[in-house]
């Protein structure tokens, strides 16, 4: 049977196993799975309003940055990306789709990963429009 190795590295990671009992990275037999990170910013772990969605995204995929590299990792090692978008007033994710676009060019432009992309009513947090979780492979 498979041994699991659960983290929750920074305040972020602290908060969630603390306040709600969950870890931010699980690895079992190099398989690496993140927890969705948000666009929260990782000093004072709220929510800014009144940013842009692209600025939020890119401050979510920092957030992965962050715990991927708690162990070990990067974009660079990620397989499969999962997003949830809540629509922007207009009732689309369509800026959200292209900045996900740009945010993959920019930080894993040598591989294309998997990517599943979902608009949903509502996340974790009133103030979060985007959660993003990976699925990365340590180099066998």
């Amino acid at each position: 049977m498979p041994k699991f190795k659960m983290l929750a590295p920074g305040p972020w990671g602290e908060k969630s196993l603390r306040d709600y009992n969950y870890s931010m990275v699980m690895e079992v037999d190099g398989r690496i799975e993140l927890s969705g990170q948000g666009g929260w910013d990782p000093r004072t772990l709220d929510f800014p309003t009144g940013r842009t969605i692209e600025s939020e995204i890119d401050q979510a995929f920092d957030n992965v940055a962050f715990m991927l590299n708690a162990v070990g990792l990067s974009w660079s090692d990620v397989a499969h990306v999962n997003s949830y978008h809540v629509p922007e007033p207009d009732g689309t994710i369509l800026a959200a789709t292209a900045e996900m676009g740009r945010q993959f060019r920019r930080r894993i432009p040598d591989h294309k990963p998997l990517w599943t992309c979902l608009g949903v009513a509502v996340l974790g947090d009133p103030n979060m429009r985007v959660e993003i979780r990976v699925t990365a492979f340590r180099e066998a």
